[in-house]
């Protein structure tokens, strides 16, 4: 017995560890998603812009299933994510070219 009593202490030190550890990691990962929001606002393409918003989603997405936060805060992120989500959608869509001549019209336009 005394060396399952032993291991304890050990197990209870690296969970307390790994738990140090993930908060972090989220924590790290939550300022680098701000960073992503900062740059996000100050980007003018909309193709960027797109990227971006996709990557803030995929962040959230990984800050909801983290347990080191809240159920509530979790929630928050889920929700964030989601809209995150759709923002990039709607750029994507707003990014393609309509027409197959994308920037040549303007041009052929003038012509005619």
């Amino acid at each position: 017995m005394e060396t399952a009593t032993a291991a304890e202490p050990d197990t209870d030190a690296t969970r307390l560890a790994e738990s140090l550890a993930l908060t972090r990691a989220c924590t790290a990962l939550w300022v680098a998603t701000l960073s992503l929001m900062t740059a996000f606002m100050q980007t003018p393409a909309p193709a960027h812009r797109s990227l971006i918003a996709r990557k803030i989603a995929k962040n959230l997405g990984m800050l909801c299933e983290q347990s080191c936060f809240t159920a509530e805060c979790r929630m928050i992120f889920s929700n964030l994510s989601q809209r995150w989500t759709a923002k990039a959608e709607q750029l994507a869509q707003a990014d393609r070219p309509r027409g197959g001549l994308g920037f040549l019209q303007p041009a052929l336009a003038r012509q005619r």
